[in-house]
């Protein structure tokens, strides 16, 4: 990750700038003509500051470096192996036509191609049938968690993959679901006091549905045994990290008693599905930047002015502690099934700017949710939805 952190105010500066080369005034431009040219300015502004940002980081970078890959390896507080990264996120089920792992595999030289550094596999865990949504049902209402979605191949499948991932030289990380199980998940027989209690005191339902069951985090038991059951995905299939969902409404006291032990056992990268700055202050590498992309798509409408960015990240910087790492991003599985990003919400060349901006903002990786590349134009409905992007482009993306 080039560590660039160029103010979005310059990029105004820049384009005022330059309207004497154009055949109208700034002023007079549409908003998606602004932001195309905002797209273009940067472009000729940032070729110098990267390439001078480049030189120094990357002597900073080799400095820090040592010569053989150790977990000790770290750049900024942070894996070394993230902090020039990119995150592709993958869901398995609408990816191929086929939706298993085999088939997603023949996909990993174009990956590499392109320079993906880590993959991210959406959840892989069976799913529960019992209250189940839509007809394939929800990837957060999960029956075991140390097993594999029989849809998606077998652990063997799984364990291939993760091996021919690694070497092509990328890491894997899977999603992870600790706030809740699925409505049949064998600990509400095994261990019925593994959950919170509704007023009839039965499980009681998650926040997010009927298909889930809020799991009770005062029992140390239950820690115990979701601790166990992460440490069996690293120790067995050699995975290099979660992204945690919820993350925000899990206790920072389990985070804090979870972490540790899996950074003592590998460079594991731990990515929080939360904004809140108790993550990162409880162990995680990196977290959302939920603040500011909110921003961006006002940003985008032309409801608030560009440099509206900087004041969130005048935010970010006073919250987080220093050096935290934000995953940017113009898409992700949620935003694209609820809210139709980034098609419609930085449609056409309003999307440019902002991809650019994901990508060199200093202390972040960047995601690339799996068909933006092609790029697939619609909702990809997870609970009903299995459609694939049958074809994809030869793509040039950003990343570093």
């Amino acid at each position: 990750m080039l560590l660039v952190d160029i103010p979005v105010i310059l990029i105004f500066i820049i384009v005022n700038s330059m309207h004497k080369f154009t055949c109208c005034k700034v002023a007079q431009w549409p908003s998606n003509g602004i932001l195309l040219l905002i797209y273009i300015a940067l472009m000729k502004k940032i070729f110098s500051l990267l390439l001078l940002q480049f030189l120094l980081s990357s002597f900073s970078f080799c400095q820090t470096k040592t010569t053989t890959n150790t977990k000790s390896e770290t750049l900024n507080g942070h894996l070394a192996w993230i902090m020039q990264g990119n995150i592709y996120e993958v869901n398995v089920r609408q990816y191929t036509e086929e939706g298993t792992l085999n088939a997603f595999a023949k996909h990993l030289d174009r990956l590499q191609e392109m320079g993906v550094q880590t993959v991210w596999f959406m959840r892989i865990n069976p799913i529960s049938k019992v209250d189940r949504k839509g007809s394939l049902g929800s990837y957060y209402a999960v029956s075991d968690y140390t097993a594999l979605n029989p849809e998606f191949g077998t652990i063997a499948d799984f364990k291939q993959v993760v091996q021919s991932i690694h070497k092509k030289g990328m890491k894997v990380i899977i999603d992870w679901v600790p706030n809740h199980t699925g409505a049949d998940h064998r600990w509400l027989t095994e261990q019925p006091d593994f959950f919170v209690k509704d007023s009839t005191g039965k499980a009681a339902m998650a926040v997010d549905g009927a298909d889930t069951r809020q799991l009770n985090y005062k029992n140390p038991v239950m820690q115990d045994s979701m601790i166990a059951a992460m440490k069996y995905w690293v120790s067995n299939t050699d995975i290099d990290g979660f992204r945690c969902d919820v993350a925000w409404n899990v206790p920072a006291s389990f985070w804090r008693k979870c972490i540790p032990p899996f950074k003592n056992m590998k460079s594991i990268f731990m990515l929080a599905e939360g904004d809140s700055a108790y993550l990162t202050e409880s162990g995680f590498d990196a977290v959302y930047p939920w603040h500011m992309f909110k921003m961006m798509e006002k940003v985008a409408k032309g409801e608030r002015p560009a440099f509206g960015l900087d004041s969130i990240k005048r935010e970010n910087d006073m919250m987080y502690p220093a050096n935290t790492i934000q995953m940017y991003f113009t898409s992700n599985h949620n935003e694209n099934s609820w809210n139709n990003a980034d098609y419609r919400t930085f449609p056409g060349p309003v999307h440019e700017p902002f991809a650019v901006f994901t990508q060199t903002m200093a202390n972040s990786v960047p995601l690339i949710y799996g068909g933006q590349e092609e790029p697939v134009l619609r909702a990809l409905k997870n609970r009903t939805d299995a459609s694939c992007f049958r074809v994809f482009a030869v793509s040039f993306l950003l990343f570093r």
